[in-house]
């Protein structure tokens, strides 16, 4: 009640001078021109669930809104700055905690949109919008006036009676203003202003030049004899991506995984599979229109001047102070301690690929697009496995079920699909209902498993609307997306997954548990550490292929069978192997991204492909393998989020092989206490507590290094 007292006086001060009040649209302004336009965006959404009619908003409505939503801000933050009373908790910060509603409900329904059902038109208005917002955020965060309001009430926290969470969100409001550069002079405002805008654009014209050469790139097969070993659900799609784009008879395959990564693993035809591998690899590194060099270049160049400019001596400094990792040491230190065995680890998966073009009569040394091809060789002669054969067993939606089991042991949640009511942006794109264990509606759930053109690569969590409390105290349900790129189903077969694939469905789902559950008052107290963040999502990997999990899911989609035990012994057995490349490949693009990003000067001639060649093979990284993402393909960091922040996957397994320990020493998987504690000390806190706080009142002590260094076979 303490708390709701305080926003709902944050809000009258800011309805007291004319501005957002909670609501989305209040002033007669707004109303009018919501009338104007008829912008759904403008109202309230008169939908099941408050959700976004998507097939009624058009573009012009996305920039009205947009434009109309900065205008209602920048309103709010003059009534903030401008508000004779003395700077209070309530009249500040709350008061800038709540304030861009219209804003946020805009771009929460457009950003995910432009992610994973991209336009040209959506494309234009990111690139009109960047420069934009970029000017307007700067315009908070460098406004003097408004930031002596709020360093006024920070150095007078310790005479404030706060509850942890308003404690918290204080700490991260005034550190946003200060990251933001509100104790630069004038002239250093200026500068960061220029850098900030350029970043933003640089960033975005990178994403879009990937989503173009991802889904642009093209290698042509001409017969069926250059496709031998290939299974026929892919020749299938190939066939009919090939008709798509006008080339019927022929096989076209582009550089989404579930296109090209079957080529490198199954098909016989070494010619194919390397121009496969060239085409995935070199995405950005074509020379022509989309290539991407010197914008990774500038955006190197600019990261630096922005950090010294802020007083640090490198990028990575600046965004790691407040990360777990704190240092670029401290990333170093973890990496290097998984590198060598991974590369020794590596090595002897080399061998057996030479053992294997051995066997065949051949006398080449392997390259990089003969690894997964071979090794896949080598896996079903150590362990009699056949990836084909399990994929048979892994259909996307009987993958969910398992998902879904796994969520209500641990959890007690359950699932509600809901169809014709509820509004879609997808039609494969399915809607749930997230029930709590006491019966009240915890979220929405939309599942957006496969592939299409309009997609970014990759996979993601995203939300329409994060999880918070209105002006009356009552819980707003999250609305949560899990963005992937699964392979789809051909007229021929359902959509089998691979092991892979699988792990990442179930590992996107752990950062919708962590939306799901989330439980804060204020937006400020939201997030948590980058390389926090990643735990919840990997430690649900954990339970994949459990067998009593595989035997809620794994069915074969021809007979209904649950799949065998001894396949199933097989692929516990066998679920280690190749954790050479897989970890080489990973630890590689974390270096490179630090390597960049650690840089005190940036050389005026900077080739990222090349300094990313020259800094691993110091190293001593194999010739057959390539970072995961080379660095013009390389989104987690040029295209912003993960900037100096890829070892965050590395960091957050050390916390989630530790964690799933917690439940394997009690002899229970789903142990329901350790599942209570886990749901209470990560998923549920948001940011209120640092991560490893979180870690350590869920574990009872700091996280050790042994689990994951087991789980990986080293």
């Amino acid at each position: 009640m303490k708390i709701m007292n305080k926003i709902m006086a944050a809000a009258v001060a800011l309805a007291a001078c004319g501005c957002g009040s909670g609501k989305i649209v209040t002033n007669q302004d707004n109303e009018k021109t919501a009338e104007k336009y008829a912008n759904p965006l403008l109202t309230d959404f008169n939908t099941p669930h408050g959700i976004a009619p998507f097939a009624s908003i058009t573009i012009d409505n996305y920039r009205e809104g947009m434009l109309l939503g900065m205008e209602e801000q920048k309103k709010e933050i003059e009534a903030i700055t401008n508000n004779s009373e003395a700077p209070t908790f309530e009249n500040t910060i709350i008061a800038l905690d709540q304030c861009g509603q219209l804003l946020r409900k805009v771009r929460g329904t457009f950003s995910p949109l432009s992610s994973s059902n991209s336009t040209e038109q959506m494309r234009a208005l990111q690139k009109e919008m960047s420069p934009l917002f970029s000017a307007h955020n700067d315009d908070i965060y460098l406004n003097e006036k408004l930031f002596a309001r709020v360093k006024a009430v920070y150095e007078n926290r310790t005479a404030l009676t706060l509850t942890a969470e308003e404690a918290k969100i204080l700490e991260n409001i005034y550190k946003r203003f200060v990251n933001s550069g509100a104790n630069l002079n004038d002239e250093q405002k200026a500068k960061l202003r220029e850098f900030n805008k350029e970043l933003s654009m640089l960033q975005l014209t990178f994403s879009q030049n990937l989503l173009h050469e991802t889904n642009n790139s093209f290698v042509v097969a001409e017969s069926l004899e250059e496709l031998k070993g290939l299974p026929q659900a892919n020749i299938d799609a190939a066939a009919k991506m090939a008709a798509d784009n006008g080339q019927p008879g022929k096989w076209m395959f582009n550089m989404q995984r579930p296109s090209c990564n079957p080529v490198l693993q199954y098909c016989e035809n070494r010619e194919l599979r390397e121009k496969v591998y060239n085409a995935y690899y070199n995405r950005g590194n074509q020379n022509n229109e989309y290539d991407s060099k010197e914008i990774c270049a500038k955006i190197v160049s600019l990261r630096l001047e922005k950090a010294k400019l802020m007083g640090y001596e490198n990028y990575a400094q600046m965004v790691l102070e407040d990360r777990m990792a704190k240092t670029p040491e401290a990333v170093y230190n973890l990496l290097d301690q998984v590198w060598a065995p991974a590369v020794n680890k590596a090595k002897q998966e080399i061998e057996d690929i030479r053992a294997e073009i051995r066997k065949e009569g051949k006398d080449f040394e392997p390259a990089g697009w003969d690894y997964m091809y071979y090794l896949d060789k080598a896996k079903k002669a150590k362990f009699a496995v056949d990836e084909q054969e399990i994929k048979n067993y892994m259909e996307a939606n009987n993958v969910m079920d398992g998902i879904f089991y796994v969520a209500n042991k641990l959890y007690g949640i359950t699932f509600k699909e809901i169809t014709a009511e509820v509004p879609s942006y997808e039609p494969t794109a399915k809607a749930y209902e997230v029930i709590d264990r006491d019966g009240t509606l915890l979220a929405i759930f939309y599942s957006d498993q496969f592939t299409r053109d309009s997609k970014n690569a990759g996979a993601w969590c995203t939300s329409f609307r994060p999880q918070s409390y209105d002006a009356n105290g009552k819980r707003i349900v999250p609305i949560v997306v899990n963005s992937c790129n699964m392979t789809a189903a051909t007229e021929n077969t359902p959509a089998l997954q691979n092991i892979d694939n699988v792990k990442t469905m179930f590992h996107e789902f752990g950062h919708a548990l962590h939306n799901f559950m989330r439980d804060v008052r204020y937006s400020s107290a939201s997030g948590v550490e980058r390389d926090f963040v990643e735990l919840p999502s990997q430690i649900n990997e954990h339970w994949a292929l459990e067998p009593e999990v595989l035997a809620v899911y794994a069915k074969h989609y021809q007979t209904g069978e649950v799949i065998p035990m001894e396949l199933v012994e097989k692929i516990q057995e066998s679920d280690k192997y190749g954790q050479g490349f897989a970890t080489v490949e990973y630890i590689a693009a974390s270096l490179s991204d630090m390597d960049l990003h650690v840089l005190t000067e940036v050389p005026a001639d900077l080739n990222v492909m090349e300094y990313e060649a020259q800094k691993l093979a110091e190293r001593g990284i194999p010739s057959q393998i390539l970072p995961r993402y080379r660095m013009t393909n390389f989104s987690h960091t040029m295209g912003g989020g993960y900037s100096a922040g890829y070892y965050s996957y590395m960091w957050a397994e050390v916390l989630d092989a530790d964690a799933f320990e917690a439940f394997k020493e009690t002899g229970d998987i789903f142990n329901p206490d350790v599942a209570d504690k886990f749901r209470k000390y990560v998923l549920t806190p948001g940011g209120i507590d640092d991560g490893m706080t979180m870690y350590r009142n869920f574990r009872g002590r700091e996280p050790k290094i042994d689990a994951l260094l087991k789980n990986r076979g080293f």
